[in-house]
């Protein structure tokens, strides 16, 4: 399902079952060897997919390590993705320079643990979320917006090497479309970055999962498959934030996943 958030430039490869650990090459094993078995299956799973994947692009299989912040490390010229949730794992890849950046996430159609969202989401994307649960109440927006939070940071960081908040990208859920708009706030980020400052994304649930998507295209490519342009007007950008809001992801923090969950 993860193919029908991507353009065709982006290979992709799923499962819904893990495959067995001793499908690891060596060295990627020596990654997880200290790890508890599950983690193991997840890992081995995920290199799976990334080898299918990248396979796909016509790139010849080699074992797939990792940054010293427990992201993939992608063979030259390829950019990509890794995730995983309860029964389910998918990885994405691109051809750089074609596409800049990928980013995905799968999680759990389920309702986030209390707290969480106010601790994730800006005071408009609360809102947001309260709104499209009144309107649609068939989706789990909070939980939605997490992931498209946690796509957005994907393709962010390895495209950027700069962190990026929670609070410092303000989402835009598009319930009619399937889509979802990212304006990335802070001033500085946005001259730093003038590609990223404003990011779209898909999203799909199905089988009881939900699926986000962000891929970001090369320098001087068309992107037909973006939605509309963001309505700046629909939502304000936020004055402050609130008390307990976190500031940011501390800079040693994985590139996988935010809430500590282990990498890809």
């Amino acid at each position: 399902m993860i193919e029908q958030l991507l353009p065709p430039r982006v290979r992709a490869h799923e499962v819904f079952a893990d495959v067995p650990v001793s499908s690891l090459h060596p060295r990627e094993a020596a990654l997880v060897q200290d790890a508890v078995e599950s983690r193991r299956r997840e890992f081995a799973t995920g290199r799976h997919c990334a080898r299918r994947a990248l396979a796909s692009l016509g790139v010849p299989p080699g074992p797939l390590l990792a940054t010293p912040r427990g992201a993939p490390r992608w063979p030259a010229g390829v950019c990509g993705a890794i995730t995983h949730c309860a029964g389910y794992r998918a990885a994405a890849v691109a051809r750089a320079p074609g596409i800049r950046a990928v980013g995905i996430d799968a999680e759990p159609d389920r309702p986030l643990p209390e707290g969480v969202l106010e601790a994730v989401a800006l005071p408009a994307e609360q809102l947001q979320v309260k709104e499209h649960t009144a309107r649609h109440p068939g989706v789990v927006w909070g939980k939605l917006l997490f992931s498209a939070k946690e796509s957005v940071y994907k393709a962010w960081f390895p495209a950027t090497g700069r962190p990026l908040g929670f609070e410092e990208a303000l989402i835009d859920l598009d319930p009619v479309s399937s889509t979802f708009r990212v304006r990335v706030l802070p001033t500085a980020l946005r001259a730093a970055e003038p590609e990223l400052r404003d990011l779209h994304g898909r999203w799909l649930v199905r089988h009881g999962i939900i699926v986000t998507a962000v891929v970001v295209d090369g320098p001087g490519r068309d992107t037909p498959h973006a939605p509309p342009p963001y309505d700046r007007t629909k939502h304000s950008a936020p004055t402050g934030r609130p008390a307990d809001q976190p500031t940011g992801r501390p800079a040693d923090r994985p590139t996988d996943r935010p809430t500590g969950r282990p990498t890809a």
